[in-house]
């Protein structure tokens, strides 16, 4: 199992290119599904989650390729609708095969998924809204079995989800998107993921209104086709790699990429004594100081995101004073705060929230990811810290940070890929 050794007391400075969203591109790939003509997908990050996608849709069938960031989907030899648990056991995101599957076809057998270990992630919100449509949804043996009405087309509903729910947002705006009728959907996700997905289905000729708000209408259409399309910039990793700035006293840009899509994130890095300047398609941040302390609680879009609570929890550490830190999305996402300790960061947990007193440098340790976002976390920790950590479990970074050495040791971190086996 590959493990990541980092030479600490770097200073993280430089430029990096942010690639295509993974929370973005997973969905978006899924949606290709629905188009009876090909489909050309751009900025698709080359990640071990993507991977799993694509090899899960083409044992459908379904001719798939990609060619560096460029994946290209035709469904015309489609001659199933079955996603095993070898695959979907992966990753979580597998499940937004069940809506496209089920919208088009009329049926889908797709296995319960897996995923990172932060916390429940129901697809109950996902089935509830799919029987409101008419499915009938049997869950046997770890599958969900899903069939449409006698007719064999999802019929439109009126629907308010129980709990905002990005998955089953996505899952569900591609099933009506089919749907015969309207659907009207209350308390949905408004994630920039979620607005690229409404906007590819549109592109592909859906009808779709109130995009990026919590109350969405999908006009069913009898057919939608492929378009050619290019997935939204990462905003998590383009937050990760600016945090690496914050905890280093460096100064980072990053090109290819929104400040709209990280607005709750810049404010709280100015507030912590960081300087922001962006443009259109970059981002930089510098600061020459030990960071201040700040308060942060998870919220929704567009409030704080659960995906950059390691990363700030991480500067925080180092901060001149005491951070408060409340994770509001997933129960388990404190994971990360045994590996910080081992590090020497003063925390103390107490059910969702986090005291984080600040110390003046992290001392390396063998420390180990938890999960997808913990695992920069402790990279960009291991970057600060004095001496040589090894990091062990990295495959969840793989997950979600395309090309991650050759980005940072552009910004000066100084990291090695090792395989104790080998």
């Amino acid at each position: 199992m590959d493990q990541f050794l980092i030479k600490g007391s770097s200073r993280i400075a430089g430029e990096v290119t942010i690639s295509g969203a993974k929370n973005a591109a997973l969905p978006l790939l899924a949606a290709m599904i629905l188009a009876k003509t090909p489909s050309t997908l751009h900025n698709v990050p080359l990640l071990q989650d993507v991977r799993t996608l694509i090899k899960l849709i083409a044992g459908m069938g379904i001719v798939i390729k990609k060619d560096q960031s460029t994946v290209i989907c035709d469904t015309k030899t489609i001659d199933n609708f079955y996603a095993p648990y070898d695959l979907v056991k992966t990753m979580r995101a597998s499940i937004l095969v069940l809506g496209p599957l089920l919208a088009r076809f009329g049926e889908a057998e797709v296995s319960l998924p897996g995923g990172c270990a932060i916390g429940s992630r129901p697809v109950d919100q996902h089935l509830k809204a799919f029987e409101a449509m008419g499915a009938i949804i049997k869950v046997e043996n770890g599958y969900v079995k899903a069939q449409a009405p006698k007719g064999g087309r999802l019929i439109g509903c009126d629907y308010s989800f129980d709990m905002v729910t990005v998955g089953g947002t996505e899952n569900v705006i591609m099933a009506a998107a089919l749907a015969k009728g309207t659907t009207r959907l209350e308390n949905c996700a408004r994630e920039p993921e979620v607005v690229d997905l409404a906007n590819m289905l549109v592109a592909m000729g859906a009808k779709i209104s109130g995009i990026g708000t919590a109350n969405m209408t999908i006009e069913g259409v009898d057919e939608l086709y492929g378009c050619e399309y290019s997935v939204v910039a990462d905003r998590i990793e383009t937050g990760s790699y600016l945090a690496g700035a914050l905890m280093t006293q460096g100064d980072v840009l990053t090109k290819s990429t929104s400040p709209l899509l990280l607005r709750p994130v810049l404010k709280k890095f100015e507030a912590m004594g960081a300087t922001i300047s962006s443009g259109d398609d970059w981002i930089r941040a510098q600061i020459n100081k030990r960071p201040q302390p700040v308060d942060i609680r998870t919220q929704p879009h567009p409030g704080f995101p659960t995906d950059m609570q390691a990363q700030l929890m991480a500067i925080c550490c180092l901060a001149d004073g005491t951070s408060t830190i409340i994770e509001n999305i997933f129960e388990n996402r404190f994971m990360h705060v045994p590996e910080l300790k081992r590090l020497g960061a003063n925390i103390k947990v107490d059910g969702h929230t986090a005291i984080v007193k600040g110390v003046e440098k992290f001392t390396a340790a063998p420390v180990m990811a938890t999960d997808l976002r913990a695992s920069m976390s402790l990279v960009m920790a291991a970057a600060a810290a004095e001496g040589e950590s090894l990091i062990d479990r990295i495959y969840h970074i793989d997950r979600g940070y395309e090309d991650v050495e050759n980005k940072l040791r552009a910004l000066g971190v100084h990291i090695e890929r090792i395989n104790p086996k080998k």
